[in-house]
């Protein structure tokens, strides 16, 4: 395998997590444009993710965030973002670095993007087919824009969607699929 110096996996995550930043940014200064809203899932142990006890124990590993009614204070940095969610009638305040997140989804855009833990001074993965030549059939996997097919993100929208009925208590929940053109 040649010696991979520039490291464009990582590169072309980085770009993507600023594609991220930069709508975010966007969102925390103006609100959110049209029907426009974000299912961000990202892991709740990585480094700087700050988050209260009591959802960390809810949530020990992933957590699907959805900014569109309730949030407040949405501040974005260089490094990440915070925000005050409603969890059960509960403000909390979320800290996440953009290097926890691991999917963005936007569905009035139909936009998906999904990220890879990758560190700058890992060895890269092998191709697919040098992979399965030694052995280990995994390819590499970068960030990239998806259609709606059932992807980590459309999973964990599910799942969000899921927690939005559990907390709701009483109230009526939409599914968003209702609204979506076929």
């Amino acid at each position: 395998m040649p010696d991979d110096r520039i490291r464009y996996d990582i590169l072309v995550q980085e770009a993507a997590r600023g594609v991220m930043r930069k709508v975010l940014q966007e969102t925390a200064r103006a609100g959110l444009p049209g029907n426009h809203h974000f299912f961000i899932t990202f892991m709740t142990g990585a480094p700087g993710v700050r988050i209260s006890s009591r959802l960390k124990e809810r949530y020990p590993e992933q957590m699907t965030i959805v900014i569109q009614y309730q949030y407040w204070d949405l501040k974005v940095s260089e490094k990440g973002f915070e925000v005050v969610l409603s969890f059960a009638d509960t403000p909390e305040k979320l800290e996440v670095p953009f290097s926890a997140v691991r999917g963005f989804y936007d569905p009035s855009a139909n936009f998906e993007m999904e990220f890879d833990d990758l560190k700058p001074d890992a060895e890269p993965e092998a191709e697919p087919e040098e992979a399965a030549s030694e052995g280990k059939a995994q390819p590499r996997s970068v960030a990239k824009s998806k259609s709606p097919a059932k992807t980590a993100a459309s999973k964990s929208k599910e799942k969000a969607e899921k927690a939005e009925k559990d907390e709701a208590k009483g109230a009526d929940v939409v599914s968003l699929d209702a609204f979506r053109k076929k």
